[in-house]
């Protein structure tokens, strides 16, 4: 196996749990350094016994200084657009932490560069495509076990610490992360959009800001062990230090309904604090149901006229992070694309549609209204044409 000579734009939490996982995974890796003004990440590559490599001061010395096997981009949502076409005109293969750009604008622009212009290949770190029991879900559906598919209700709930950290991440604010949904569940609508195979055409939703506000202040600050709540993990670049008192301006609960081209329909249900954590999918079919428990990484599957116990798949590995080795799995993806062809799970495409999807969501949200999603494709697919 080679060794990988990599460059980091923007090392925060996320890309380093990423390299961590590609190196556990057997990547040989040589990080040539990072270009980050705050590099976050640092702590989590030296637990892992990762040298990070040179501080080039900027993303032009860095990526000056090639070539490179992998440029990984790992800074706020606001610059991926940014760091993408520098990264472009490297030359050099890329990795992206989702979403892949934050804004409409964004998309369509990054559309049209990809379809006027000879790239290097371009990889999004939508980890979920790599989850073994995503993929289980989805060879599922595929063969034809749950029927014409109908409807769906989805959920993401997250634990209190786990929304104390949303709160005073930077990623609190629509300028730097885009919304809630953006950020935190473009993983969760990209996989209902691939479950469909359809866009969707119509999106409601509603939401709001009722638990992370100056109000409740006065909410306990102490889990019932006398442990600290909200502030045990470090908030990170541009971090505010009190999730009740911060600057946040996007949702901390959100629920959306969607109808697909093909009719079938979807609700979805979050909230960022709650005492019974839950990421759940139950698809409903002619022929048949499927729960996906992402959690406690169990499956569970029946046929509609099957009287018997229903069949039951338990993945086994658990993490805190709920990603459940989906980290160690997309490392894995990568490197068998790099060393052998093998197709990555998700493509650029996917990325923006899924970005596109949940920024149709916010906008309902943000309007009061039912969006038809028609005129957002229309644009979308001209870009993609140009």
């Amino acid at each position: 196996m080679k060794t990988y000579r990599i460059g980091v734009i923007g090392l925060g939490q996320r890309i380093a749990h990423v390299l961590r996982a590609m190196d556990e995974v057997g990547w040989k890796l040589n990080l040539a350094g990072y270009a980050d003004p705050r590099p976050v990440g640092l702590p989590i590559l030296a637990e892992g016994g990762i040298a990070p490599g040179k501080d080039y001061g900027s993303v032009a010395a860095l990526l000056k200084d090639g070539p490179f096997d992998l440029v990984m981009i790992g800074s706020p949502n606001h610059l991926h657009y940014e760091h993408l076409l520098a990264a472009f005109a490297a030359g050099y293969p890329i990795f992206a932490e989702k979403p892949i750009v934050r804004t409409e604008e964004e998309t369509f622009a990054l559309a049209r560069h990809l379809a006027d212009r000879k790239t290097p290949p371009l990889y999004i770190g939508l980890v979920m495509r790599s989850m073994p029991i995503v993929r289980e879900t989805i060879a599922r559906v595929d063969a034809g076990e749950l029927g014409e598919l109908v409807s769906m209700d989805a959920t993401e709930h997250l634990p209190p610490e786990h929304g104390g950290y949303l709160a005073r991440n930077w990623r609190r604010k629509q300028e730097w992360g885009g919304s809630y949904y953006l950020d935190k569940v473009c993983h969760d609508f990209d996989i209902f959009g691939r479950i469909a195979k359809a866009r969707p055409r119509k999106v409601v939703s509603f939401g709001g800001r009722k638990i992370f506000r100056p109000e409740r202040e006065g909410a306990a600050r102490n889990y019932s062990d006398g442990s600290p709540a909200y502030a045990i993990r470090d908030a990170g670049w541009a971090g505010a230090n009190d999730a009740f008192h911060s600057d946040m301006d996007v949702t901390d609960h959100q629920t959306a309904l969607v109808e697909y081209g093909s009719g079938f329909q979807l609700s979805f249900h979050s909230n960022t604090h709650v005492s019974l954590g839950e990421r759940r999918w139950y698809i409903a079919g002619t022929e048949g149901t499927l729960l996906a428990d992402l959690v406690r990484n169990k499956l569970m599957i029946r046929r509609a006229m099957e009287k018997g116990k229903p069949e039951r798949i338990d993945f086994a590995t658990r993490t805190a992070d709920n990603h459940n080795g989906a980290d160690q799995a997309m490392a894995a993806d990568l490197l068998a694309t790099l060393e052998k062809g093998v197709a990555f799970p998700v493509t650029p495409d996917d990325s923006m549609v899924a970005g596109l999807t949940v920024m149709a969501m916010d906008r309902a949200l943000a309007e009061s209204r039912i969006v038809d999603c028609a005129p957002m494709w229309s644009d979308y697919d001209a870009a993609r044409a140009s």
